[in-house]
């Protein structure tokens, strides 16, 4: 369960989501999810990539051209205007600076801080489809692999939102177990703590990480815990699924088999299966398993993350 009293985690944004004019044309884009909900839980390190370069507010808006794999940026009516490896350095400078964050949110659409699908203009001025990543962002993304970062604008999709906080508080405690000085045990209880987590994001690397970590013993830890976060983060980055859920919700329901009466059964199996077929949301069975859980609790379903992988009081699991 999550701790009420932990510190605020650090999360890196595009500035200009927080409504600083920060913007080509001197305005803002702010995102109320960001800087009113989300900022009472994080403490947010605000960076405008372009303006940090040296661009002026107003100014030229830049541009991506060239190679999708590797545009350029560049003025929109002074072509000549290269920022492209101006940008590139500050978001390395960046990855190392902020090396206490624990996620980062960009705005999409930006020649510097989009994530994907940025428009790239061809030498005939039109966009080549598909798309590239802002010269940022990019940079951003290959310095820190393990780093949940998202849009603003994916931020919209209640399972992607959703899918990305889960993430951002994995990636904090373990951020917290790594400066306490991480030992075998640690990496057994937190990787215990995460099962249900993991089966319901990427039910094939839930199988394959639990047989990963009963070898922690045969390798230097220096060596086998980034390998092992690494692969972690990469199987909580996958979506889950009402499938998914349902498995875990039935493997948890499995532990109060001997506590409830039937009649508890019976209700928490057709929730169960209301949410399997979409007509409520996971609140409601989850609502349900966490009431049995305090009347008959489980020391090690208590130790689940999956019971409640992010505050309550952000009600993320009301919209899947």
């Amino acid at each position: 369960m999550l701790n009420a009293t932990r510190p605020h985690i650090k999360v890196g944004i595009s500035a200009c989501l927080l409504g600083s004019p920060v913007r080509f044309n001197g305005g803002h884009k702010e995102s109320r999810l960001c800087s009113e909900t989300l900022a009472s839980h994080f403490e947010f390190i605000p960076v405008c990539p372009e303006v940090a370069i040296g661009l002026g507010t107003p100014r030229e808006p830049i541009r991506l051209v060239g190679d999708p794999e590797s545009p350029r940026a560049v003025g929109t009516v002074h072509p000549e205007m290269d920022f492209s490896e101006a940008l590139t350095a500050y978001g390395e400078k960046i990855a190392a600076e902020l090396h206490d964050i624990s996620g980062y949110i960009l705005m999409q659409k930006s020649p510097s801080c989009g994530m994907e699908r940025v428009k790239v203009y061809q030498a005939n001025g039109h966009p080549i489809d598909g798309g590239g990543s802002g010269l940022f962002a990019r940079a951003l993304m290959q310095a820190r692999p393990d780093l949940p970062i998202e849009e603003d604008g994916r931020l919209n999709d209640p399972v992607l939102r959703e899918n990305f906080l889960t993430r951002i508080f994995a990636y904090a405690e373990w951020q917290r177990l790594l400066s306490a000085g991480l030992t075998r045990k640690a990496v057994v209880e937190f990787h215990s703590r995460y099962k249900y987590q993991l089966m319901a994001t990427d039910p094939i690397q839930y199988k394959s990480l639990g047989q990963l970590v009963a070898t922690v013993g045969t390798k230097p830890l220096d060596e086998f815990a980034p390998a092992y976060f690494s692969q972690l983060m990469a199987a909580l980055k996958k979506t889950a699924s009402r499938g998914t859920h349902t498995n875990v919700l039935q493997h948890l329901s499995g532990y109060l088999k001997k506590d409830i009466c039937s009649e508890d059964k019976q209700e928490l199996q057709h929730l169960i299966s209301q949410y399997r077929q979409g007509i409520v949301p996971l609140v409601v069975p989850m609502t349900l398993l966490k009431h049995h859980f305090r009347r008959h609790p489980d020391r090690y379903v208590a130790t689940q993350v999956y019971l409640q992988p992010h505050p309550e009081d952000l009600s993320l699991r009301n919209g899947i």
